[in-house]
């Protein structure tokens, strides 16, 4: 597929651009869009995804061809939606030829051999950047176009080892929550009172919802329980449509939807979740739902004392299984996150590592 470019007129002026902070970040986006990205006609080397300005990735995939040359290795990346080709260089460790190890070096009393341990790194490091076809590769770094090709100059690059698939699971539930809550999202950069409007009534819909939670000890409730919470906000509403158009939402309309999109934040945070998904629409709230905090705990409890998790206790993603299987299929990552960090707060639970839990 030949890259394409945007379309002038419709492409944001580039003195907004550092408005959008996916525009400073690495966007884990799927290798498929990252190849079908218009590129800009104002500044070459910018791309844009929904209007978002993009210029550098994050990219989990499988080695599915390699090139190796003095400088730099070749790696064709698949992640399960395309090929993208990755450019990584070697740093001057990884440029040296691997030779025979000099036994020139003097050994310490405690027989420490300099040079020995020297050449064990350089084993190591080449290890964990010289990757063969099948094995799963992270790559960041900005992306080019090169002789009408699409590909990632790779500022970082290693291999990941991965024998339960843990990363590649975590990495499959994190990047449709980044689509779904940023990617997917047009900002628009240009001055829009209306559309500033909706997202200040949405923030503060949120947060009225938030602050009846925290004040009534709600464990569980309907939408139609918070609904007129959120009426004085209509009031503040922009119209939606003049005398000569078709008309618009009714307010009645406007603050179903308003709440229907409060709520699905609230989700995506973790605030709420619904335990059983029926038409009888019941959230639970996280923070009050004891039933989840026992779940979870009993979780780490019973399967810390295994072998398999004694050293390192459980991984979050085990809990989250087990969880799932024990309690409710609808709990959320992020649902479980704040039920962790509340039950460490609480000495209840402790963290051994980066996402590995145990109990005291």
């Amino acid at each position: 597929m030949q890259p394409n470019t945007m379309d002038p007129a419709d492409e944001p002026a580039s003195m907004l651009w550092g408005l959008d902070p996916i525009f400073s970040a690495f966007a884990r986006l799927y290798v498929r869009d990252i190849l079908e990205m218009a590129e800009s006609t104002q500044v070459p080397g910018i791309y844009f995804y929904n209007l978002h300005p993009i210029y550098k990735v994050d990219v989990l995939g499988t080695v599915v061809y390699k090139r190796e040359r003095d400088d730099f290795f070749c790696y064709g990346v698949d992640d399960g939606t395309g090929v993208i080709n990755c450019l990584c260089w070697k740093n001057d460790l990884l440029k040296e030829e691997e030779g025979p190890t000099k036994s020139g070096g003097k050994c310490s009393e405690g027989g420490f051999n300099p040079v020995a341990e020297l050449e064990k790194l350089r084993q190591a490091q080449q290890g964990r950047f010289r990757l063969e076809i099948g094995e799963l590769l992270r790559v960041r770094g900005p992306v080019k176009t090169s002789r009408q090709q699409r590909e990632i100059m790779a500022s970082t690059f290693y291999k990941v080892n991965d024998p339960v698939m843990a990363v590649q699971i975590e990495w499959m539930m994190e990047v449709p929550r980044l689509y779904r809550l940023c990617y997917d999202k047009p900002l628009e950069l240009r001055p829009n009172a209306t559309g500033d409007s909706a997202l200040s009534s949405l923030s503060k819909a949120t947060n009225i919802i938030k602050d009846f939670f925290q004040q009534k000890s709600v464990t569980r409730f309907r939408p139609y329980d918070v609904q007129d919470l959120l009426q004085p906000l209509m009031s503040s509403q922009p119209p939606t449509a003049s005398a000569d158009s078709e008309p618009g939402p009714s307010a009645c309309q406007q603050l179903r939807q308003l709440l229907k999109e409060a709520l699905q934040i609230l989700q995506d945070e973790g605030v709420v979740y619904r335990r059983v998904k029926s038409q009888d629409e019941v959230y639970h709230v996280t923070a009050h739902d004891t039933d989840l905090r026992i779940a979870v705990k009993d979780v780490i409890r019973g399967d810390s004392q295994k072998e398999k998790y004694a050293e390192k206790g459980c991984h979050i993603l085990h809990i989250l299984s087990a969880v799932r299987q024990r309690h409710s299929l609808n709990v959320s990552k992020a649902t479980l996150e704040l039920v962790l960090n509340s039950l460490e707060c609480n000495s209840d639970i402790v963290s051994t590592s980066e996402s590995h839990y145990t109990v005291f």
